[in-house]
C-alpha cells in the first residue's frame, strides 16, 4: 500500500496499465453485475433532485425502473446502489448510443442541464473505494470484461491513477492527486 494523506493507494492502481476502451467492451460494466452503482449516502439527494433534468435522456425501461424504485435502492448487503431494469440487467440511468451503452446523467451534465457528472464509483472504476473510519483504501477492481481496457493501456502505458486523473482530483482533490504523483516517482 501507498500512504497519501489519510488514503491508503493499493500498489495495483499505481502499477496496472487500464485505458477504456468502448469500441471494444461496449460499456459492459453499466449492463453487468450483481446490482446497480455503488453511491454514497451524500449523492442520494442529489440523485433525486436532478432525476427531473436526466430523464429526458433516459430510455422507457430505465423511466419505468425508477418511477416504480425510486432514484436509488438498497442492495443485498445493504449499500446505497442506482436501481437496475428488470432487478439485475441494466443500470436504470444507461442510455444505448451507437451499440455503446452511456450514461443518462452524464449526457445531461455534458449537455449544461445538471452540474453534477455522475456517481463518484462511476467516475472512479475501476478503483473501489473501501471507506474505514480514518481513512479510504483504494483497490483496483478487476473483472474480466474489462480486458480491452487493460490491453489498451498496456499499449499507451497508462497505470491506472493516471486515466482516472481528473475523477481522482474530484474526489480527493488537486493537491492530493500531486502528492500521488510524486509518491510514485519516489518508488
Amino acid at each position: 500500500m501507498i500512504e497519501v494523506g489519510n488514503i491508503l493507494v493499493h500498489e495495483d492502481v499505481v502499477k496496472n496499465n487500464f485505458v477504456c476502451n468502448l469500441n471494444k467492451c461496449k460499456g459492459a460494466c453499466c449492463l453487468e453485475g450483481d446490482s446497480g452503482a455503488p453511491l454514497n449516502a451524500d449523492e442520494l439527494d442529489i440523485i433525486k433532485e436532478i432525476y427531473p433534468k436526466v430523464k429526458p435522456y433516459m430510455n422507457a425501461k430505465g423511466i419505468a425502473t425508477i418511477e416504480r424504485e425510486g432514484t436509488h435502492v438498497t442492495d443485498f448487503e445493504g449499500d446505497y446502489t442506482t436501481p437496475c431494469v428488470d432487478v439485475n440487467k441494466e443500470c436504470a440511468y444507461v442510455i444505448f448510443e451507437g451499440g455503446i451503452t452511456k450514461c443518462a446523467i452524464e449526457k445531461a451534465y455534458e449537455h449544461g442541464d445538471i452540474s453534477w457528472k455522475k456517481p463518484i464509483s462511476c467516475h472512479l472504476y475501476p478503483i473501489r473505494i473501501t471507506k474505514y473510519p480514518e481513512f479510504d483504501v483504494l483497490n483496483y477492481d478487476r473483472w474480466s470484461i474489462c480486458s480491452p481496457a487493460c490491453s489498451f493501456g498496456d499499449e499507451l502505458k497508462v497505470p491506472v491513477y493516471q486515466f482516472l486523473k481528473g475523477p481522482l482530483i474530484r474526489k480527493y482533490g488537486e493537491e492530493w492527486y500531486q502528492e500521488l504523483e510524486d509518491t510514485v516517482a519516489g518508488i
